[in-house]
């Protein structure tokens, strides 16, 4: 078992195959930053990911999410899907949607059973400016795709004040027709994403604009969720709000990541990375690194900030953008 000094259970690791992506959106991927891609000699080799993600099954890990980027972008994705697969985890995987289509047989092959698709408009024209690509016709069509084929399907919206809020109700009218669950993500500063606290649209003002219209119910969370979850009743679906910067929940937190340069991260925000990738091909036993890598994770958010997220100075916030993090 991976345990931190505050008592919580570290068994749930994100991997991110690569930070490159077919498309360009803001905050994720700040269109005046170098772009930078980790050569291939910097990147984990399939054989790597294999034997990285090996070793943090022995010491406890029981799920795994594929990450990125677009993690159906890298050539060897389902090479890498098909290796993990063979491990006693619940495997997952977030994507833009863009190449599902491609991989629907790889996914029902690995026992893939959840879909997580970003999803940040129902518009078309806003999903571009969004996105900086005209993709929205083909995410919605795998969407449906995902749906056809019994997967359970969340759509991640990350929401942005002046931006996209307004179209909140829209998306819960969706959960509505189709078993779809929509996951609104408050607005989070990375590197070079120009995050403001004016540009957060809160947990609470989220609920308020959705009581506007619908009544809903709160559903049970369980001990390690990063969302908020809740129903409007006769919707096929449900939505949830994951309130990174309002109401975190980092005393749940049971998560660790992989970059796809191999550098182990404890939390989201930490600004310590610990080389996994160099370690393990100079022969190191990384099991010690590991563990000490979560031994040492902050109490909340990293240690860099609080939960008072109108005084955070995002300019003293030391951390990749989240590209090169992975989602």
């Amino acid at each position: 078992m991976l345990n931190d000094q505050f008592n919580r259970v570290h068994d749930y690791l994100r991997i991110s195959l690569t930070d490159k992506c077919n498309l360009r959106c803001s905050y994720c991927n700040p269109i005046d930053l170098p772009k930078g891609h980790f050569a291939n000699s910097n990147k984990m080799s399939v054989d790597e990911i294999d034997t990285i993600a090996g070793v943090f099954v022995q010491l406890g890990v029981k799920k795994i999410r594929l990450t990125g980027g677009e993690p159906l972008v890298r050539k060897d994705a389902k090479e890498i899907i098909r290796r993990l697969s063979k491990y006693p985890v619940e495997l997952v995987i977030t994507t833009n949607g863009v190449f599902v289509h491609e991989f629907i047989d790889s996914f029902r092959e690995a026992g893939i059973q959840s879909v997580n698709v970003s999803l940040d408009s129902l518009k078309m024209r806003k999903n571009l400016i969004i996105t900086g690509r005209s993709e929205f016709e083909r995410v919605y069509e795998n969407i449906q795709l995902l749906l056809k084929h019994n997967f359970h399907v969340k759509i991640n919206t990350v929401v942005i004040k002046g931006t996209n809020e307004d179209e909140i109700p829209d998306f819960i009218e969706w959960t509505k027709q189709q078993p779809v669950d929509v996951r609104f993500i408050e607005f989070m500063p990375f590197d070079g994403n120009r995050w403001s606290n004016e540009k957060v649209f809160s947990h609470s003002e989220m609920l308020k604009l959705i009581a506007a219209k619908y009544e809903y119910i709160s559903l049970q969370n369980e001990k390690h969720d990063t969302a908020k979850k809740y129903f409007v009743p006769g919707h096929q679906g449900s939505f949830a709000i994951i309130s990174t910067m309002s109401q975190p929940f980092c005393t749940g937190c049971n998560r660790m990541r992989l970059t796809t340069d191999g550098k182990m991260k404890n939390c989201l925000f930490s600004n310590n990375e610990v080389d996994i990738l160099r370690a393990l091909r100079s022969g190191q036993d990384i099991v010690p690194l590991i563990k000490q890598c979560v031994w040492d994770k902050k109490e909340a958010l990293g240690g860099q900030f609080t939960s008072a997220y109108k005084n955070i100075d995002s300019s003293k916030i030391n951390n990749r953008s989240m590209i090169n993090i992975g989602g």
